[in-house]
């Protein structure tokens, strides 16, 4: 057996002359923590814009679409985009309007659990497609097994939603939005944000 460094994981990697040896974990650069500085308020700068961003989401919102589907929605397409802003954002909402931290925390593994409807399966897998257009452009098998759930109506609202969750997404991360500084609104004030 070969020496491992203590805290090394078996299934680590390093470099050895000739290719990769397993057991053996690299030497990693030290990081120097950084913290996150928004670059531009948009809502200052472009309030133009943040509004018509706004005038997209509620359209989505007033859709009829279930507003716990559209949460999980909203918290997938942010999680594959690795937008830390937003997952923030949409675990509060979900949380506040009642959804279990068993199924937030599920929402990146859904096909893995039993905890989502086939109605959110269906909307999940969306979802997925489309934040992911670039790989595989919504292939037909996905568009057939959602038209399933959801009517030709439904399904625009649905992609609208999407559509508004991955513009955000991009604002956030383009702009530096910082993580936890979001707080839902109560029940009483409206719930949510304007996103």
């Amino acid at each position: 057996m070969r020496f491992r460094p203590p805290g090394m994981n078996f299934y680590s990697l390093t470099e050895v002359s000739g290719g990769v040896e397993p057991g053996v974990m690299p030497a990693m650069p030290e990081r120097k923590e950084r913290v996150m500085e928004p670059r531009i308020e948009l809502t200052k700068v472009a309030r133009e814009a943040y509004n018509a961003m706004g005038r997209l989401e509620a359209y989505a919102r007033q859709s009829g679409l279930e507003p716990s589907l559209l949460e999980l929605v909203r918290l997938r397409a942010s999680q594959i985009n690795g937008c830390a802003y937003c997952v923030d954002m949409h675990t509060k909402d979900a949380r506040a309007a009642g959804e279990t931290e068993q199924r937030l925390y599920a929402t990146a593994v859904w096909r893995e659990t039993p905890f989502f409807s086939e109605r959110e399966r269906a909307a999940l897998e969306w979802t997925e497609a489309v934040t992911e257009i670039a790989h595989g452009h919504v292939p037909d098998e996905v568009y057939q097994s959602v038209r399933e759930h959801f009517s030709e109506k439904e399904l625009v609202d649905l992609t609208m939603a999407i559509i508004a969750i991955n513009g955000w997404n991009r604002l956030a991360i383009s702009f530096r939005a910082v993580p936890g500084s979001y707080q839902p609104q109560s029940k009483a004030g409206g719930g949510g944000s304007a996103r």
